[in-house]
């Protein structure tokens, strides 16, 4: 028997977030693979949101129907799953409704069970209850690398049988016009700051590069960091700054690739992460990465990024300093890097949804 194929649509609702753009890039594909949904599924795939959708027009040509009476976690937990009654659901970010009997959902780490001091302890406990519920009802669990698998079978959050593996892709990195304007702003030199995320959540270990870039070493250098978590929030959570730091706030798509074209280099000094999306897209822009080797950073970034240890800002002055005081080095790193982030594409990892997706439908028929 064939089931219409419906999205969670949720994400439309919300700001551009690291898991909202693998939704979007997941989405985009499906519609790029329509008839085959169609032929296998009897009908083409259709979005379901809330009605306080904000981003409505971002998949011309799909069908979104946003009626909706509730908004927020109360839509997906008790609308949605009536609106979908007897379909396949497919959710990108995290969370789905737990009364869904046919759902797909795509579950990126495991941080809550890892790091919960990086989240407060109500959103630790919502998920912890919920996303094992989810993984023992959903006909596939979805995530976005080998060692987050790994992961949500060590915290039995669902069977190794029915986990599959679709990468992150990337190129949308190249989908912006550069905005150089930020340079100009902030009174930035080519080759001469250091860019990286500014989130004080205690997995992303922003502590270790801020100490780095105290040292008289990197004192030539400034440390750019960009989104949400500004100064005042960094000194909130018990964080020194040191004077060669400047935060930029939340920049556009084109400010960023301006800013990542023009960076050394770009940091990230998480403790885990389930994917590692920036570090990628900054290689793909001929941005060498220096990244910890932990989580999944040594399984998307391969040999073509540095390495450090979360724990030992020397190693992270000493990664920065070779790539400022070695051309060449930068050069090999620059080249590497985007040769290893051009293999993660969004037509791959649709692709892999793809392979999923047929899976599903024989089971079903």
């Amino acid at each position: 028997m064939k089931e219409a194929v419906v999205i969670n649509g949720k994400f439309l609702s919300a700001p551009m977030t690291g898991v909202h753009r693998v939704a979007t890039g997941l989405v985009e594909q499906i519609h790029c693979h329509q008839a085959e949904i169609e032929e296998m599924f009897g009908t083409r795939a259709t979005i379901v949101a809330p009605r306080t959708v904000v981003q409505s027009d971002r998949f011309p040509g799909m069908t979104i129907d946003s009626r909706s009476v509730l908004s927020g976690q109360a839509w997906e937990q008790l609308e949605l799953p009536v609106r979908t009654r007897g379909k396949l659901l497919l959710n990108f970010c995290n969370l789905a409704p737990v009364a869904s009997a046919a759902a797909i959902t795509m579950i990126h780490d495991t941080q809550v069970f890892t790091s919960p001091d990086s989240y407060a302890r109500a959103f630790v406990h919502f998920y912890r209850t919920v996303q094992p519920l989810l993984g023992a009802r959903a006909v596939r669990i979805l995530t976005v690398s080998r060692y987050s698998a790994e992961q949500l079978v060590r915290w039995k959050v669902a069977p190794a049988e029915r986990i599959r593996v679709v990468h992150n892709g990337v190129d949308h990195a190249f989908q912006t016009t550069r905005d150089p304007a930020i340079l100009r702003d902030l009174g930035l030199g080519e080759r001469r700051f250091v860019l990286a995320l500014s989130n004080v959540q205690a997995h992303k270990n922003l502590a270790v590069l801020l100490e780095a870039f105290a040292s008289d070493r990197l004192a030539d250098l400034t440390l750019v960091l960009f989104g949400a978590a500004g100064r005042a929030e960094a000194l909130a959570a018990g964080l020194v700054v040191p004077p060669n730091v400047r935060f930029a706030g939340r920049v556009s798509d084109g400010a960023l690739r301006a800013l990542t074209e023009a960076a050394l280099c770009y940091a990230m000094p998480s403790r885990t992460e389930g994917f590692g999306l920036p570090p990628l897209e900054a290689m793909l822009s001929g941005c060498p990465a220096v990244v910890s080797l932990r989580g999944a950073l040594p399984e998307v970034c391969g040999d073509a990024a540095l390495y450090a240890d979360p724990d030992r800002p020397k190693v992270w002055i000493a990664a920065i300093r070779a790539l400022a005081d070695d051309p060449a080095k930068r050069a090999k790193y620059a080249a590497m890097g985007r040769a290893r982030a051009a293999g993660f594409t969004w037509a791959r990892a649709g692709e892999s949804l793809m392979d999923v997706l047929r899976e599903v439908a024989r089971e079903r028929r």
